[in-house]
């Protein structure tokens, strides 16, 4: 094990395995046959530039950089934990920018940074269920996120005919070459300026729903049995 934990811990093999996540990644996009669900939501505020918040599940992250128009400025929120800056280096071979930080780590800075990209006219990624859970449950950190810059929500997943979902706390799902998949697409939702209380919690089981609505959706799609959303109340579990 301390061998393992040393080779993990080289910074060169760090990267290496960043890059073949990356290029797995691409090739699960080249070799599959994959179908958008509702594209023209996105495309209408791509082609306006009006920016928005991107919403997915941990669990559904690893196809997210190929629901992107790379023209497209997006920064994704991602921990500051080792896994964190894993992910972060591994979609940023797409292209996709990084914001560090978390509902316990590095909040405000993050908040602030979030805001800044939104307000010109850039785009940001949350996944509310992250960094550790609880499993498709939505913390209020992107409601807010909403409701201080005026940008709207828009819920996105993908599925796959062909993969593996881990028995990771987030059910990772992760799809396997030469496989038919879905990117889908949900409403957007907007949350108002002075929301407080009990309509920012509407907001946020709204934002819940959704996502879990087009999961299922691409789920069904693709003949694929979804994880389900951890019990109300319920710790992250690994």
């Amino acid at each position: 094990m301390k061998p393992l934990k040393r080779i993990l811990g080289s910074e060169t093999v760090r990267r290496f395995l960043c890059w073949l996540g990356a290029r797995y990644i691409q090739l699960v996009h080249v070799t599959g046959r994959w179908e958008v669900v509702r594209p023209e939501i996105p495309e209408e505020f791509w082609n306006d530039g009006k920016p928005f918040i991107l919403a997915f599940w941990h669990g559904r992250l690893l196809m997210m950089p190929y629901c992107w128009n790379r023209d497209k400025t997006i920064h994704m929120l991602i921990s500051q934990h080792r896994d964190g800056r894993i992910i972060a280096r591994t979609v940023g071979h797409f292209g996709i920018g990084t914001v560090a930080g978390s509902t316990s780590r590095g909040g405000l800075a993050a908040l602030r940074a979030m805001l800044g990209f939104l307000k010109r006219g850039e785009y940001v990624g949350v996944t509310p269920d992250g960094p550790r859970g609880p499993r498709m449950r939505a913390s209020d950190g992107i409601v807010n996120v909403a409701r201080l810059s005026g940008a709207p929500i828009i819920p996105a997943t993908y599925s796959v005919r062909r993969g593996r979902m881990l028995s990771t706390w987030d059910r990772f799902l992760v799809p396997w070459l030469f496989s038919r998949g879905v990117i889908v697409w949900g409403r957007p939702i907007s949350v108002r300026r002075h929301a407080q209380g009990g309509e920012l919690e509407a907001s946020r089981e709204k934002v819940e729903t959704a996502l879990n609505a087009i999961t299922r959706e691409a789920d069904a799609l693709c003949g694929r049995v979804g994880a389900e959303p951890a019990p109300i109340g319920g710790e992250a579990t690994s």
